[in-house]
């Protein structure tokens, strides 16, 4: 189409606005952004969080903050400056802080959520009757609409990363929120069977077969998830990710949430990986270590206890120059784009 042409439609669809709006129709017109572009265009940034930054902060939470007064949980969220909301387009990641003698009183909510702890011992989670105790390093997770709360026995303040897919959940108008008739919900009378059943990792009972998609293990330690890692570095590095294992769900082998796949990974000394992008969006935390990423040509050196959310369709590799290893815990959420067919990613040699 010349110019003439293309001057003549954009009047004809300037023309057309007024009258389709009163019937709820609208093509499209040359002033808006186009629906489809060549590439990915994400709002949400690249971002990296501090510990020493978060750290002061956290502490003011805890003195500052009731548990009780504007809601049933105190977290500090990591707010992507791209976003109207959240740390990624898809979750939400955010920092709990609980003192000792606490409480965080028992509900449910469409969103799946996790808990990766950071700090601390002494915490217990019950979900769906099944009590399991929260130390460092351990992860648990609270499925969607899965009944779960929060009781500290210990003597020092616990902090841990929750993640939701709220974004997720509000993007596709599914939001539910239920109360508990009371502050912690009772015991099953077998209150760690998931465990008994599916925490070898080795064998499960029989009549559970990969059709049931539903996870039913719910707590993941923290001594077997790293033992597994230590055993994967005598295997072929991931060019990517050096030494990296996912929890899975034991039923079907996938990954152990159907909207956030949450990885463990070591970068050992010397290690500097091949860029990759890939469509959806990750977050690292870093357990301990040090090191760097390179994202989009930009470095971001990290150290334990910071995290850092790398936009989609990025470009990033990761860099350990150090004498020792760094370990990272990440979160990304390729299973849902995976599930609905829009998962991509490219490699650089």
């Amino acid at each position: 189409m010349g110019e003439t042409g293309a001057m003549a439609d954009a009047e004809a669809r300037r023309r057309l606005k007024e009258d389709l709006a009163r019937f709820n129709c609208r093509v499209h017109q040359p002033d808006e952004p186009p629906l489809f572009t060549r590439e990915p265009q994400p709002d949400a940034q690249t971002v990296l969080w501090r510990w020493n930054d978060i750290s002061p902060l956290l502490e003011r939470l805890g003195e500052q903050i009731d548990l009780a007064a504007a809601g049933p949980r105190r977290t500090l969220r990591l707010q992507n400056p791209g976003l109207p909301y959240g740390t990624t387009f898809s979750f939400w990641a955010s920092i709990q802080v609980i003192l000792p003698g606490e409480v965080a009183t028992c509900h449910r909510h469409s969103a799946s959520a996790f808990r990766f702890v950071m700090r601390g011992s002494g915490a217990k989670t019950t979900v769906n009757g099944e009590c399991y105790p929260m130390r460092e390093g351990d992860l648990v997770l609270t499925p969607a609409s899965s009944w779960h709360d929060h009781v500290h026995e210990g003597s020092e303040p616990m902090i841990w990363l929750d993640v939701l897919d709220i974004s997720l959940m509000r993007m596709m108008r599914a939001t539910f929120f239920e109360p508990y008739d009371k502050p912690v919900q009772d015991l099953s009378a077998i209150p760690d069977s998931s465990w008994r059943a599916f925490g070898s990792g080795l064998m499960r009972p029989p009549r559970r077969h990969a059709a049931d998609a539903e996870n039913p293990l719910f707590a993941y330690p923290r001594e077997l998830a790293e033992a597994a890692l230590r055993e994967a570095a005598g295997l072929p590095a991931d060019p990517h990710e050096d030494v990296i294992l996912e929890y899975q769900n034991p039923v079907t082998g996938g990954p152990a949430m159907l909207t956030m796949g949450m990885c463990l990974q070591t970068l050992r000394a010397g290690v500097h990986t091949r860029a990759r992008r890939q469509t959806g969006s990750k977050l690292y935390y870093v357990v301990r270590g040090r090191g760097r990423s390179i994202v989009q040509g930009q470095e971001y050196e990290w150290s334990a206890g910071d995290f850092l959310t790398i936009a989609p369709w990025a470009w990033h590799e990761h860099v350990n120059d150090n004498s020792e290893a760094a370990v990272l815990f990440q979160v990304n959420d390729s299973p849902a784009l995976r599930a609905l067919g829009y998962y991509r990613e490219e490699t650089r040699e």
